[in-house]
């Protein structure tokens, strides 16, 4: 009984680490801010989630402890000059990293968000499809909704206000970790 049990655990980390099966966490609730001059990605997919806070998190405020988000995945992506903000309370906590010449660099990055913005292009774009059905970047979204899949994106004065961000890698040279008055 063991023996199959231990396969099976190990078939699920195997799959998580590689990206396959989707991980999930408890939230902070507390938004953060990324911007870059330019996000580059091969394997676009853009659906909705709901994500969830510990119980009686501090950051629920009237959401019950749930947010309903966009969740977007790239299976590949560049961010030339990588800026990420949190306000901790009247003082950011700063990162930046890729403006040095080097992009920041991802594998199978996915943010869930509540805001993005920029100048968007897309290749091969498919929009209304269920989500259910995608396979540009890998990961299946939830049967019945709606959403959008492309073979490329490329977004100039990338903003996004994420709530979280998974990656099977997350390269970031030149990076710069701070505490600043100001975030992106």
């Amino acid at each position: 009984m063991a023996i199959p049990a231990c396969v099976t655990a190990g078939v699920l980390v195997t799959l998580t680490a590689q990206n396959v099966l989707a991980t999930q966490f408890a939230i902070s609730g507390m938004a953060f801010e990324v911007t870059a001059d330019r996000l580059e990605g091969s394997g676009f997919e853009q659906f909705g989630t709901l994500d969830n806070m510990i119980e009686n998190s501090p950051n629920a405020g009237d959401t019950g402890g749930q947010l309903f988000l966009i969740q977007t995945v790239v299976k590949k992506a560049s961010l030339t000059k990588l800026c990420q903000s949190v306000n901790l309370g009247g003082i950011n906590l700063l990162i930046t990293a890729g403006d040095n010449g080097t992009p920041v660099t991802a594998e199978n990055l996915s943010t869930d968000s509540d805001l993005m913005s920029g100048n968007a292009e897309f290749s091969n774009i498919e929009v209304g499809r269920d989500a259910s059905t995608y396979d540009k970047a890998g990961v299946a979204g939830p049967p019945g909704m709606f959403g959008q899949q492309a073979d490329t994106v490329a977004v100039s004065n990338f903003r996004q206000q994420n709530y979280a961000t998974t990656a099977g890698t997350f390269r970031l040279p030149n990076m710069h970790l701070s505490f600043s008055a100001n975030g992106c």
